[in-house]
């Protein structure tokens, strides 16, 4: 319930953003460059004079943006290809639990920011960057699923009356897993936002003036005995969304899946 809740609110926060966010996100007032909380802005603001809560709420949306597009694309790549080795097994199969062992053998953070010198640093590669680190989960999950489901009577029944094995793969099996991939999909949302706010901390995710919780961290590190709340609050913003998604994945495996509530 906790999760759902956070989660809610991070969704009203980004689909409302330029309707609550009393500032843009490159608005600038050097003359008020670290006023502390209160008054006119209630979180403070940063060294350039912008309105921190502003620019937290609009930092939702690329959280947000990067959580969804790079879970599709891990989702995508690991359903796909653990569908495949799942079903046919064999040498498919081995070829790739190989990639998935490679994929696993180097650390996702590690992983992430040599994909990023490849292919640059902007949000789009990020997005692109955080899915190929996490497709290995999905492929795993899926490629169990398949092995346990592929031999039930209704799929030796498909067979029978002679439909193709991508007809029974994707309108047989693929439905019957989709409890465990919502939940999987779920948590790794909250990983990819912490990975991207990692990226952009680093300097290689979101590019100024685009607002990122983890860049407005970053430029927070010069000011942290003078002006904490500049890392304070987009540091909280990231942990209440990091567990939002988390409890909100824990509730769903429960509600998804009741035998696993007493583990």
């Amino acid at each position: 319930m906790i999760g759902l809740v956070l989660i809610v609110l991070l969704l009203f926060m980004a689909a409302t953003a330029n309707l609550i966010a009393s500032q843009g996100i490159d608005e600038q007032d050097l003359r008020k460059g670290l006023l502390a909380p209160g008054g006119e802005f209630s979180l403070g603001t940063d060294e350039f004079g912008r309105d921190m809560l502003s620019r937290i709420i609009h930092g939702s949306r690329v959280s947000l943006q990067v959580g969804i597009i790079a879970t599709a694309i891990s989702a995508a790549v690991g359903i796909s290809l653990g569908a495949i080795a799942g079903y046919f097994g064999g040498r498919i199969d081995y070829l790739v639990q190989g990639m998935v062992d490679i994929s696993w053998a180097f650390p996702t953070v590690l992983m992430a920011i040599f994909l990023i010198a490849v292919l640059g640093p902007n949000l789009t590669n990020v997005m692109i960057a955080v899915g190929l680190v996490y497709w290995g989960g999905f492929a795993r999950v899926v490629r169990g699923q398949v092995l346990s489901l592929r031999e039930w009577e209704f799929v030796t029944a498909a067979r029978a009356i002679g439909a193709r094995d991508w007809r029974i793969m994707f309108r047989h099996i693929l439905p019957n897993i989709l409890s465990p991939v919502i939940v999987m999909a779920t948590l790794m949302m909250g990983d990819a936002i912490l990975i991207e706010a990692t990226l952009s901390f680093l300097g290689m995710g979101a590019q100024p003036p685009t607002p990122s919780w983890g860049s407005i961290l970053a430029s927070g590190r010069s000011y942290l005995i003078l002006a904490p709340w500049v890392t304070i609050f987009p540091g909280v913003a990231i942990m209440l969304t990091v567990l939002g998604f988390n409890l909100l994945g824990d509730g769903l495996r429960d509600a998804l899946d009741p035998r696993l509530k007493n583990l």
